[in-house]
């Protein structure tokens, strides 16, 4: 959410036809050709949905029989595997699964009639793959061709904590308009994505080169020799004649990137050092900065108001002339800053409401650097922040329990919309030995057990060591779980428990 206008911008670039924008989504018209380049080349995609039916629906028997009606001989073979995905966002229809296995279960029962066979379901790697979408009683069914997120490009071998999705991370420097024309560093560089999504971006490269596979490929009418044309054309790609520096303090982060960039053959390109921000100087060429700091949300610093405070000095005094844009969540991070932003764009990282925004570096005062012709925002940037309700006039500084189980991979395959009551590598790998992909899924606790849990009050407990202590609402009760006490304290605890285990699974 919140780059709807970039994906636009990159499908008009694409050819695509009849571009509108829509609610975390675009639309476009196009043939097969257009299909498989919007799948390999788009940097701000999620995933490409086919549409093949729309209906109205106002109960999930509506649904069932609507399904029925399409003729699922034409799109799937008993002896293959399908899976179904739902988006819904409706006041009738309040558990996404619930919609699925609707779905599910019509498509099986139509086989079951007509050929006294049914196709089997597999969640991990099915032959096709279905969405449903609902909106309020207007529902939309389409195949996946993407299968896997877009986001998993191929290239990340390892992961820290927090990692930026490669989606949000091309979006930001796209937004920025930096297209390679200056070095570009990421000082708090973590994973490196930013630094990996800058030099495909620089080099006009399709994100896709390290995909394994996508779904379209299982389809029937799948054409091998076009998308093996696609995949193998690299004459759009460009000379990258500046250089991206990443930095982190951390020096298994900066390993970790030094790896990711490895994987994806861009080491030419990008230089990883471990340096804290603090020690950051003047680069000797024009530059970018495009960075995320922690905001202690997943990931924290022991001074976390302070750092974004020696951010601010070191952009002030340390990086005059150049462009620096930072993606935060907390309007205090932001205040400690201590400068003046030419442009806050809100932009959703995960679940949470976040703002992006440009600081122009300048030598001396504002006053100064007006009178001399400097420019701090356009014309276009002054309309965007005369805009009224851009953002949240209460953002919600805690994950909601629903929403970082649901959207934790920030993607529109798991999405629930909720109510609230605030309103080219050095050496290009060929289609047929691309590398294999990993899984590195976010979690919500961390590998150790140690992890911390937010309740929806906003109360925490330990989950797996079983030492935390849970507060009653009454804000009086509290019990070791090792205790096994039945008074209602541990009832309302087990209870709050087996709903997150039941929705995890």
């Amino acid at each position: 959410m919140g780059l709807e206008p970039v994906l636009a911008k990159e499908l008009a670039q694409l050819g695509a036809n009849n571009v509108q924008i829509g609610r975390r989504m675009v639309s476009f018209t196009g043939n097969k050709e257009m299909m498989y380049r919007a799948n390999f080349q788009l940097h701000t995609a999620i995933r490409i949905l086919k549409p093949i039916r729309h209906f109205k629906a106002k109960s999930a028997d509506d649904v069932y029989e609507e399904i029925k009606k399409t003729d699922w001989l034409n799109y799937l073979e008993p002896e293959k595997t399908f899976a179904v995905d739902a988006v819904v966002f409706s006041e009738e229809f309040r558990h996404s699964k619930f919609v699925a296995y609707k779905v599910k279960d019509a498509i099986v029962d139509q086989f079951r009639e007509k050929t006294g066979k049914r196709p089997n379901i597999s969640v991990a790697n099915p032959d096709i793959r279905l969405n449903i979408h609902i909106a309020e009683d207007h529902c939309t069914l389409s195949l996946d061709s993407s299968g896997e997120s877009l986001h998993r490009r191929g290239y990340r071998q390892e992961s820290v904590e927090a990692p930026l999705n490669e989606v949000l991370a091309a979006g930001m420097i796209l937004m920025s308009g930096w297209q390679g024309d200056t070095d570009f560093i990421d000082p708090m560089c973590g994973s490196g994505t930013l630094l990996i999504e800058a030099a495909l971006i620089a080099r006009n490269m399709a994100p896709g080169l390290f995909r394994k596979e996508y779904a379209f490929e299982k389809w029937s009418n799948f054409d091998a020799d076009l998308f093996d044309e696609i995949y193998n054309d690299d004459s759009q790609e460009r000379e990258f004649k500046h250089h991206i520096y990443g930095y982190d303090i951390e020096m298994k982060a900066v390993n970790t990137a030094r790896m990711n960039v490895k994987a994806a053959g861009l080491s030419s390109a990008i230089t990883i050092e471990q340096q804290d921000f603090k020690d950051f100087v003047q680069p000797k060429h024009k530059s970018i900065i495009i960075t995320n700091p922690p905001y202690g949300e997943r990931i924290s610093t022991p001074d976390l108001l302070g750092t974004y405070k020696m951010i601010g000095e070191r952009l002030k005094h340390q990086f005059k002339g150049n462009d620096a844009w930072i993606l935060s969540y907390r309007e205090e991070c932001f205040e400690q800053i201590g400068l003046k932003p030419s442009i806050k764009i809100p932009l959703y990282n995960g679940s949470l409401e976040c703002e992006f925004r440009r600081y122009q570096m300048f030598d001396g005062k504002l006053k100064d650097f007006r009178h001399e012709g400097g420019i701090v925002k356009t014309d276009e940037e002054k309309r965007e922040m005369a805009q009224k309700h851009r953002f949240k006039k209460e953002r919600e500084f805690k994950q909601r329990l629903e929403e970082t189980e649901q959207n934790e991979e920030a993607d529109i395959r798991t999405f629930t919309f909720h109510h609230h009551d605030l309103e080219k590598p050095e050496r290009k790998p060929r289609r047929e030995d691309r590398q294999e992909r990993n899984d590195n899924g976010k979690r919500l606790e961390r590998k150790d057990g140690k992890g911390r849990f937010d309740r929806k009050d906003g109360k925490r407990f330990d989950r797996k060591d079983g030492k935390g202590r849970f507060d009653r609402k009454d804000g009086k009760g509290r019990f070791d779980r090792n205790n096994r006490k039945t008074d209602k304290a541990v009832r309302k605890f087990e209870k709050s428990k087996r709903r997150f285990d039941d929705d995890e699974d």
